[in-house]
């Protein structure tokens, strides 16, 4: 159907041309809000009335005669219908549809991947401080990174995931006391024990691997614990060690790898902050003022100029993600996507201001941003807010022990980042249809039993005769197969994997119609192999679809 499709639009963008010249350069399809109405529609007319001061009807004539006129509507198309104002509503011939199981069964797990073009994307997302287990939050951000990314691979850009921290600054040096008091045997209620310190059972599990002189291992670090708890720096660096490790067990139970991780520290210790600031100020872009230094990001459409370095001597916390950014850049990623909190949207005016007038070349708009809610649990119809390991909120790694990983995934791509999300345990524990995880790979499993009974060889069905699928039910299947390339496109495009989560729950409903209306394994040899292979495709987008999402396809359930 692809390879029609394409023809189609071809024939329809050459039609527009006659019309009006250049006017072929916007031709598309779109999805009839009815599947009454036809299989593809075309507004095309309508837009096209006004300039060509004519009624759109006679314009939607017009087109529809041209159209029809076409070697490739003659092949492909039933029907080309006029509907309201000017809506051109198109009815394929079932070959049209058929085509699309050919092409899934041939291109297999590259079914609606593109081409690599050449570009780098780098995608930063996590980026959690090590100061504690990573919490449901950061598994949302950790869910919508990884699905991002591969959804940009699909269309053939070169990826690059990234994990920003900050190992140091104040939240790193209450870690490190905390963990020193523990160490001493001072804990959470004690006399002495500071309001601010973390009181978490990690912390004690911290400080007593730092007395046994453990050594721990991260994928960016390691260290040895001396087992001195007057070792305050000793301490310092064994907690982080020990709590990157932590937060690496995490993601691997979330099967989230990252490429890179960058450290806030070395922005200061490679000079490249100073540099940063150095930049503005002879752009002439900062000016003192009560002691402080300020950037005029109002120049760039921020509500008021930011302070860059405090009375004190110390930089705000946007100044080293401005030289952040400057790295990227210069690290050759001309297209940067951050995946981050909602309590983050303040940063991002002054951020862009800051690389705009850093003037290094970089365009406005840049980088991206996803920004994302936090997330509640519900268990047994209660709000879940405490763990005990963490002390004060509820782990990822709770959250997948809870349910599991696919699970997790799915449910946190399941809304648009910025919406509220209410992750209900009981729900992802369910074997039924409410369970939206588990009936979009019911579906798949259903599928993989389907051609076990068979016991044939798979590759021997990319040949099969396709004509006798003609039933409602198989042609709205094959439609909506034929939809996922451009739910791909799109869901990249608009940086929306919730778009996926939408679409194979809408294509495994059409498979379960399918399989309740018509049954395969039938004794007429073409019309089981037939059958089996538009089911074999369905299945093939089912397991792309969920892998673009890091969420398993079984083949039994």
């Amino acid at each position: 159907m692809l390879q029609a499709k394409q023809e189609l639009l071809a024939a329809l963008a050459a039609g527009l041309d006659q019309l009006s010249p250049g006017a072929g350069e916007k031709a598309a399809f779109e999805l009839p809000k009815a599947a009454a109405h036809g299989d593809l529609a075309s507004t095309a007319a309508m837009q096209l009335a006004k300039p060509l001061k004519r009624n759109p009807r006679q314009v939607a004539e017009a087109l529809r005669d041209s159209l029809l006129a076409t070697p490739a509507f003659g092949k492909w198309v039933d029907a080309v219908e006029i509907a309201g104002p000017g809506f051109l509503n198109i009815r394929l011939k079932a070959a049209a549809k058929q085509q699309v199981v050919r092409e899934v069964l041939a291109s297999g797990g590259s079914f609606g991947a593109q081409p690599s073009n050449g570009q780098r994307i780098l995608v930063e997302f996590v980026s959690a401080n090590p100061t504690g287990p990573l919490h449901v939050g950061h598994g949302r951000q950790a869910a919508l990174g990884d699905a991002i990314c591969n959804l940009y691979e699909t269309q053939g850009w070169n990826v690059w995931r990234e994990f920003y921290y900050n190992d140091a600054g104040v939240q790193i040096e209450t870690l490190a006391r905390s963990t020193q008091l523990r160490a001493k045997g001072v804990k959470p209620g004690d006399a002495g024990w500071p309001e601010a310190a973390y009181n978490g059972d990690y912390i004690q599990d911290i400080a007593d691997d730092f007395l046994a002189r453990k050594t721990v291992k991260a994928d960016d670090r390691e260290f040895t614990a001396s087992g001195d708890s007057e070792d305050l720096d000793g301490i310092r660096q064994f907690a982080v060690a020990y709590l990157r490790h932590e937060q690496d067990l995490d993601l691997q139970a979330f099967a989230v790898k990252f490429d890179n991780y960058y450290l806030e520290s070395s922005l200061y210790t490679s000079g490249k902050v100073e540099q940063t600031v150095q930049r503005l100020k002879d752009a002439g872009k900062t000016y003192e003022q009560d002691g402080a230094l300020w950037l005029k990001s109002t120049d760039y459409g921020d509500d008021k100029d930011r302070v860059m370095r405090k009375s004190d001597g110390g930089y705000t916390y946007f100044v080293p993600d401005v030289a952040y950014h400057i790295t990227k850049w210069e690290r050759g990623f001309t297209k940067v996507v951050n995946i981050q909190g909602t309590d983050h949207h303040g940063t991002i005016a002054r951020v862009r201001a800051g690389l705009q007038a850093a003037n290094v070349g970089i365009p406005q708009g840049y980088p991206d941003y996803v920004l994302h809610t936090m997330v509640r649990v519900m268990r047994g119809g209660e709000e879940v807010k405490i763990s005990k390991r963490a002390g004060s909120y509820v782990t990822l790694r709770d959250l997948v022990e809870w349910t599991s990983k696919d699970a997790v995934r799915f449910f946190l791509l399941s809304r648009k980042p910025d919406t509220e999300y209410v992750f209900d345990v009981d729900l992802a524990l369910a074997q039924n249809n409410d369970n939206p995880v588990y009936y979009v790979q019911y579906a798949h499993a259903r599928i993989c039993s389907v051609l076990a009974a068979w016991g044939g060889d798979p590759s021997t069905l990319k040949n099969a005769d396709l004509s006798s699928l003609e039933h409602p039910a198989a042609l709205n299947l094959m439609l909506q197969v034929a939809r996922y390339p451009e739910v791909l496109a799109a869901a990249a495009a608009d940086f929306a994997p919730h778009d996926i989560t939408f679409y194979l729950r809408e294509l495994a409903a059409a498979y379960h119609s399918y399989y309740d209306s018509e049954r395969i394994l039938v004794d007429d040899e073409k019309l089981k192999t037939a059958r089996l292979a538009l089911v074999a495709a369905c299945a093939q987008v089912l397991h792309n679809g969920l892998a673009v999402l890091g969420v398993s396809a079984p083949a039994k359930m």
